[in-house]
């Protein structure tokens, strides 16, 4: 008998927010497409449209960081589940072991990317490019995706811990492809 997980509403309310954060992910790289084209339209116009480089890089780091608890959750995420499965019965340990190194890897990297943001507000910092944009504002996609991966894999560890699993959903193609 599996012990309870996080209340319903709680568990639905994380699973919005890493929905939520997918959706600004997806519009992050319409935002690409829309640069890539405007860039074209301009050269061919024969007009200079400063700093498009640096908007499409932007636009990348938050698609990728938005989309990464998303992805968790979904198991797009790279996973040693071969190894897990031949663990057997110690495949709890496995995964817990898994799940404090993820989460305390993902704690400190947003721990530093919130850092970096405010660092950046506090100095001033601008882009090396023409378009001279505070850097603090292209970085808070970042920050906000890696705090939202540490949130995601404290919210799996916890889950295991009281669950026995996980919140990943298993692969289906992975799994259709191991048959």
């Amino acid at each position: 008998m599996s012990r309870p997980s996080f209340p319903a509403p709680l568990r639905r309310g994380l699973d919005a927010i890493y929905d939520a954060s997918a959706a600004l992910a997806a519009l992050c790289l319409v935002g690409i497409l829309t640069v890539i084209v405007l860039q074209m339209a301009a050269r061919w116009s024969a007009i200079t449209f400063p700093g498009s480089t640096e908007y499409a890089g932007y636009l990348m780091a938050s698609a990728s960081f938005l989309a990464f608890a998303h992805a968790l959750n979904r198991g797009a995420h790279i996973r040693v589940s071969l190894m897990l499965e031949r663990l057997g019965r110690f495949r709890f340990l496995g995964e817990l072991w898994c799940l404090l190194i993820a989460t305390a890897a993902s704690s400190y990297l947003a721990w530093y990317a919130v850092k970096l943001v405010y660092w950046s507000r506090k100095l001033k910092d601008v882009s090396q490019g023409q378009d001279a944009t505070p850097l603090w504002i292209v970085q808070m996609p970042m920050a906000f995706g890696a705090v939202l991966l540490a949130v995601a894999f404290w919210d799996n560890l916890v889950t295991l811990l009281f669950s026995g699993r996980d919140n990943i959903v298993e692969d289906a193609t992975a799994a259709s492809h191991a048959e």
